[in-house]
């Protein structure tokens, strides 16, 4: 008897068990972004010494300058999430899908998703920074990681990866590339007061922002700081930015909601609100773009008159770029050794072709292989003169 009734109270348990698990293991959002990578064994080895993660954003009729900036950055070593707006039609969707799918590369590697649920993203609204942070936390749960970098489908790169990663290679893993400024100076008036609505976040059809009639006061319980929306964060400040140990994310969050164009000023407040994390800011968002003016609001588009200035910059991104202006050819064939439609240099590089030896596809035995060129002199000059110990006490002023 006694045997029967512990066979029977063992018998509930498993099963109620079983229900307990079964749901948490259905309801775990993170299944569908885990990669299908045939080289783990090569990574677990993390043979580069240092790894991005990429979120590329795009709208409606971005999927043509997506591919091709995808395609230039691309790095066996890094991982990318492709964010398209939920706004842009079917056809460009599946178009995008299916340009990834294909790929034998990204198929072997496995390191280039697309958000399988995209967001309705707002000119000027909060629903950019939200989905800035959405990519942030599938990456976090995702992959391993010692910096990200937003970009858009309008930037393209100055450099290969393997100049990046080389230049980055002997930096501080806690750095953050984040342009930041407390002079708001116009930027006063015209978003530190108003108050806006973004109807991305509770609308399925995208409007523009609209405005409340009564102003706020400058808040006093921390200090506002503005900068570039293009930014390079540590994983660790990224870690803080998501799951912070205290508030100031959060209330930050709440406070930026209805702030005009919050992307320029949510991280750079955070930051140099943040004790833990002020000192770790560099002041530069490592972009080449020049603006309009006044009031410096929209980046001119780039073209070949500007190409000799973007070099001499030794940045290792620029924007914005027209879809195939002729200038992306010139930064594809002298800078990033890309011919024909491939992959930019990087040595882990399959060769075809007599003439140029285009990047074709991954060459097993080069996987962990660097082939840094001038780009990554260029950098390493750049970040030598951001770097010295007196700029971080002149930071987040």
């Amino acid at each position: 008897m006694g045997i029967k009734l512990f066979m029977i109270s063992f018998m509930v348990t498993s099963i109620l068990f079983s229900l307990l698990y079964i749901p948490t293991k259905l309801t775990t959002p993170i299944a569908k972004y885990n990669p299908v990578i045939n080289l783990n064994m090569l990574k677990d080895l993390k043979p580069y010494p240092v790894t991005f993660a990429y979120l590329i954003s795009a709208s409606r009729g971005d999927a043509k300058r997506l591919m091709r900036v995808l395609k230039a950055l691309y790095h066996p070593g890094n991982y990318y999430l492709i964010h398209v707006d939920s706004d842009a039609p079917e056809k460009e969707h599946r178009e995008i899908a299916e340009f990834v799918s294909s790929d034998p590369v990204f198929g072997l590697v496995g390191n280039v998703w697309i958000v399988g649920k995209p967001n309705l993203v707002t000119y000027r609204g909060p629903t950019m920074l939200a989905t800035t942070l959405h990519a942030m936390a599938i990456l976090l749960r995702t992959c391993k990681w010692d910096w990200f970098i937003n970009l858009s489908a309008s930037d393209y790169p100055l450099v290969t990866q393997d100049d990046l990663i080389d230049a980055f290679s002997t930096l501080p893993r806690n750095l953050n590339f984040i342009q930041h400024s407390s002079r708001l100076g116009w930027k006063l008036n015209k978003r530190a007061k108003p108050i806006m609505i973004d109807p991305g976040l509770y609308s399925l059809n995208k409007s523009e922002i609209w405005w409340v009639i009564k102003q706020r006061s400058l808040p006093t319980a921390f200090k506002l700081y503005t900068g570039s929306a293009w930014t390079i964060l540590s994983r660790s400040f990224a870690e803080y930015s998501i799951v912070g140990w205290d508030n100031l994310p959060r209330t930050l969050l709440l406070y930026y909601t209805n702030f005009v164009s919050s992307p320029e000023g949510y991280f750079q407040t955070v930051i140099c609100n943040s004790e833990d994390y002020k000192n770790t800011t560099v002041n530069h968002d490592l972009h080449y773009i020049t603006w309009d003016t006044p009031p410096k609001q929209h980046p001119r588009s780039l073209g070949v008159k500007d190409y000799r200035r973007m070099i001499l910059s030794s940045r290792p991104f620029a924007r914005k770029f027209k879809r195939n202006d002729p200038v992306l050819d010139k930064i594809d064939r002298e800078l990033l050794k890309r011919y024909k439609g491939q992959f930019a240099h990087g040595g882990w590089c399959a060769r075809s072709g007599k003439r140029h030896g285009t990047c074709s596809g991954l060459q097993n035995g080069n996987y962990g292989v660097l082939r840094p060129g001038p780009g990554s002199r260029r950098l390493q000059n750049l970040l030598t003169k951001l770097l010295p110990e007196k700029n971080f006490k002149r930071q987040c002023r």
